[in-house]
């Protein structure tokens, strides 16, 4: 006889289950190890006995080898591997099936995370004191982490720095009073398909740069009924300068302002930075990653430097 092993995932709804797991539960008795078992109220529901027993592997592969039994699996990966050593010691061993009841959809781990900063946020005394203003220096220590990475082509490291990025969202998203991590990723959502016509609609784009282009005519369009008049509203001017510079250039161009605004503006060292930020852009750098790599250079001849001297001491 077979002991079928019905899995669920803790990210879908419990009563949510597919086809051939509900066969397999009425395809014989139905155990389980706790009586706080999720699926228990709709199977019961479902006209489905369900028999609570305590967990014994060897009890249990013992009973499959008489009748069909359908265990419903919870998160005990320990117990399964024990059941599978007494059922191999058993002189006619039963066979073992696992059916999936429910399948993690892509993105489903992010849950957890909601589900983790949620309790560190009522249960850890550091986590719940922290507020939007706190967390700013984190946010941009991980940002830059994850531009670090990528300046370095780190990318095993990737994963971890953009998990630890995408933590600042969620953790903002908790500390927050009038939304949460759904109402962000809802509006997200909603501006995505609003801005991608050519994907979700029936505007046709056949160039990167017909995208670009649609994307700045709905961006102006949204401004317009903000209330916005200007191509530079929403440009954040807490970035780093370079970066600034080239953003405002950027904007200021395709809304048609002309070049001589640019000239001659400020005076100084700054004036002659916003003209060496002016070339790169009418070069089609980007100022910001030049400086940095040349800067990451520089990093390397002092590192190269200090080890040759004390070589040589």
């Amino acid at each position: 006889m077979p002991l079928v092993v019905v899995t669920t995932s803790p990210r879908v709804a419990p009563g949510l289950l597919s086809h051939r797991a509900w066969e397999a539960l009425r395809s014989g008795r139905v155990l389980a190890g706790s009586d706080a078992h999720p699926l228990l109220p709709y199977l019961g529901e479902a006209g489905v006995a369900v028999e609570v027993v305590t967990p014994d592997p060897a009890a249990l592969a013992r009973r499959a080898v008489a009748e069909t039994v359908v265990w419903l699996a919870e998160d005990d990966e320990g117990f399964m591997r024990a059941v599978g050593h007494a059922a191999i010691a058993l002189d006619e061993p039963p066979l073992i099936e696992v059916v999936p009841g429910s399948y993690d959809l892509p993105g489903a781990r992010v849950l957890d995370l909601v589900a983790v900063m949620d309790r560190l946020r009522r249960e850890c005394p550091w986590d719940r004191k922290q507020t939007h203003e706190s967390l700013v220096p984190y946010l941009l220590e991980e940002a830059y982490e994850v531009l670090e990475t990528l300046e370095e082509g780190d990318y095993p490291a990737l994963r971890e720095e953009l998990g630890d990025l995408l933590l600042q969202v969620v953790f903002h998203a908790r500390v927050a009073e009038d939304f949460d991590m759904d109402d962000v990723a809802a509006g997200i959502v909603e501006k995505l398909v609003r801005r991608h016509p050519h994907v979700f609609g029936s505007v046709r784009a056949e160039s990167a740069d017909e995208v670009a282009d649609n994307w700045d005519a709905i961006k102006a369009a949204e401004r317009a009924a903000k209330g916005g008049e200007s191509p530079l509203d929403g440009v954040p001017m807490g970035q780093p300068a370079l970066s600034l510079a080239a953003q405002l250039l950027s904007r200021a161009g395709r809304s048609g302002a002309p070049e001589s605004l640019a000239a001659a503006v400020g005076q100084g060292v700054g004036r002659e930075l916003f003209d060496l930020v002016r070339r790169a852009a009418a070069a089609g750098l980007d100022p910001e990653a030049e400086l940095r790599a040349v800067a990451r250079a520089y990093r390397d001849r002092v590192r190269a430097w200090e080890r040759s001297e004390q070589g040589g001491s």
